[in-house]
């Protein structure tokens, strides 16, 4: 449906992507995964049409937009990751507004409106105006406005940054439903990794601007297949105990997690009896070591050496 080739974008000195690939076939729902800064924001905005890239190009069904972009604006909704709402005026008034746009009108604007709002659960506060709404009441706006046409692609990018768990739920069961039951195609950037594993098919990881790996969840994990993750939980984290197990021959990365460190280490390396000393020497109580099945987000630790969210 949509296939990105070679896209680079760059400010000034600066290359925000660098030769991303990447494609959509119709009624995926695909994840772009990556920390603040990866790009992810910049290469979905050259996908939409809405700023050129340096190079390469996008082409929907074959046909590059760069050239012909109306092909797929109409086809497209975009969930911006700043609200994008006129705050003076009612979650209605946005909505008939936006709509509009769209090129509705009549009867159908109206049914639209209100199957719209049914769909993300703010029909009864329709009347309200959209200053006085939550953070998650926003967001959920901000999705109903790019569904106002019923779009074949929806574009959203980081649609529950700062909301409550409850709203933030609730749009992961609806972005489900869009794609699982309206077979909508679904392009989903996070850097929240149980939303994309959560919602996505396949994934694409990005890093300073380059896809550093993709694939399903299970092809992804796979790339941890000769190693073994191990959480060690201790009384007390210390910085000091921190780099003595990071410095133990065996051990290939180490971050700190909420009950201690979780570390990689190759599958047949004995680490326990190092880590145990490591530890005492540090004069640090070990709570426990636990083995555990690998995450995508050891996978982003495997491949970028820190934190997804950093």
């Amino acid at each position: 449906m949509l296939e990105v080739e070679n896209l680079s974008k760059v400010y000034k000195s600066k290359k925000a992507v660098d030769g991303v690939n990447l494609y959509l076939d119709s009624g995926e729902s695909i994840g772009l995964l990556g920390p603040n800064g990866a790009g992810k924001s910049t290469t979905i905005s050259m996908m939409s049409t809405l700023i050129r890239p340096s190079d390469g190009d996008v082409r929907f069904k074959g046909k590059s937009i760069l050239k012909q972009p109306d092909l797929v604006r109409p086809i497209l909704g975009v969930v911006p990751q700043e609200i994008a709402l006129y705050e003076e005026l009612t979650a209605y008034e946005n909505m008939k507004f936006f709509g509009r746009v769209y090129g509705l009108s009549g009867k159908k604007l109206d049914n639209k409106v209100e199957e719209v709002l049914e769909l993300v659960g703010l029909k009864e506060r329709k009347k309200e105006k959209i200053k006085g709404y939550s953070g998650g009441m926003k967001r959920r706006i901000n999705i109903a406005v790019a569904l106002m046409h019923q779009p074949e692609l929806l574009i959203m990018d980081e649609p529950t940054v700062g909301i409550d768990p409850q709203s933030r739920n609730y749009i992961l069961e609806m972005v489900r439903q869009l794609n699982q039951e309206k077979g909508m195609t679904v392009l989903y950037t996070s850097h929240y990794m149980e939303e994309v594993e959560r919602l996505c098919d396949r994934i694409y990881i990005m890093d300073h601007g380059k896809v550093i790996a993709s694939g399903t969840k299970d092809e992804l994990k796979s790339i941890l297949s000769g190693e073994e993750t191990v959480l060690v939980e201790v009384q007390h984290k210390t910085n000091a105990l921190a780099n003595q197990i990071a410095s133990l021959p065996s051990i290939q990365k180490v971050t700190e997690v909420e009950k201690g460190f979780k570390v990689i280490a190759p599958k047949g390396e004995n680490i326990f009896t190092d880590v145990f000393r490591a530890t005492e020497e540090a004069g640090v109580k070990l709570m426990g070591l636990h083995v555990q099945t690998p995450t995508l987000e050891d996978v982003f630790l495997h491949l970028t050496g820190r934190k997804l969210r950093d």
